[in-house]
């Protein structure tokens, strides 16, 4: 059953002490009441809000979802209770993420209402969303990952294996970087590695794959890509980066890679291992180079 409000004139006050942000909406979803945190949290006067439909405050392509929703909320054809998570819009035009739980009440007429209680989840979905993008992605790059650009590969070769397409990575690992951290400092040489990944995927295709495996070292997957095509993307890549000045004072970099296509039957490690072999005769034959398996 609904909650009856057998003493109304005692809701209103403890409506508006209250440190939590709670409106109270007709059956048309009007606004009724709202209390000053309400007012507070949303950027409104009081007198702003009175009157107007509560969807006003939720992003408008979700407007005529919630409006059904309070529809059948006030018909009781949902729960009596209701408590989800939504995105809504300040005045000022500021998006926050709030958990609203709603009540079905009744007045002393009669009437249904729905009277909403809102918690700010604004800073604790920030942070979820920052801790999953750190689970798949290198914080100081932000590029894949070795554990998520290894999975890539892994999705990109059964796709390979199934249309029958060629596929080629590279391995790329700049040239003598450990001087650049003994000479400068690592803050520099951190700048350095985000301008080295910027450059990579400036040059790359926009399907391509670029993944830091760890340290100076990042793998390159080419979906679609014969090996001569691959050759040339990972040259011109190369190029870029000797022409290019990187952090505050202005290193020049190489890099040195080893490329290798996907043959049939072969998974990622016989691939990367090809791959690495191939790096490593670039990195012997006198580095800055790229060298094909």
């Amino acid at each position: 059953m609904p909650l009856n409000l057998t003493h109304p004139d005692n809701i209103p006050r403890l409506i508006r002490a209250a440190p939590l942000g709670i409106c109270i909406t007709d059956a048309e979803g009007l606004f009724e009441m709202v209390n000053p945190a309400y007012c507070d949290f949303y950027g409104y006067r009081e007198e702003e809000l009175i009157g107007r439909h509560f969807t006003m405050l939720v992003p408008e392509a979700d407007r005529a979802r919630l409006g059904e929703l309070h529809e059948r909320f006030i018909r009781g054809q949902a729960d009596q209770e209701i408590r989800q998570e939504w995105e809504v819009v300040r005045k000022d035009g500021e998006r926050r993420s709030i958990i609203a739980e709603a009540a079905r009440i009744v007045d002393e007429r009669g009437e249904v209402k729905q009277a909403t209680f809102v918690t700010d989840i604004t800073e604790r979905k920030r942070l979820e969303r920052r801790l999953e993008f750190l689970a798949r992605h290198d914080e100081l790059t932000g590029l894949l990952n070795r554990r998520a650009g290894l999975a890539r590969l892994d999705e990109e070769i059964a796709r390979t294996h199934r249309h029958d397409i060629p596929l080629c990575v590279a391995i790329c690992d700049l040239d003598h970087f450990k001087q650049i951290n003994d000479r400068h400092g690592h803050g520099v040489g951190d700048e350095a590695l985000a301008a080295v990944a910027e450059v990579m995927q400036s040059e790359l295709r926009r399907y391509d794959v670029l993944a830091r495996l760890g340290g100076e070292e990042f793998l390159v997957i080419l979906p679609g890509a014969t090996l001569s095509e691959a050759e040339r993307s990972i040259e011109r890549l190369r190029r870029r980066l000797v022409e290019t000045r990187l952090a505050s004072p202005g290193l020049s970099l190489t890099l040195s890679a080893g490329l290798a296509a996907l043959k049939e039957g072969d998974a990622g490690d016989a691939l990367l291992e090809r791959a690495d072999r191939a790096l490593y005769r670039a990195k012997r034959e006198g580095r800055n180079r790229v060298t094909p398996a």
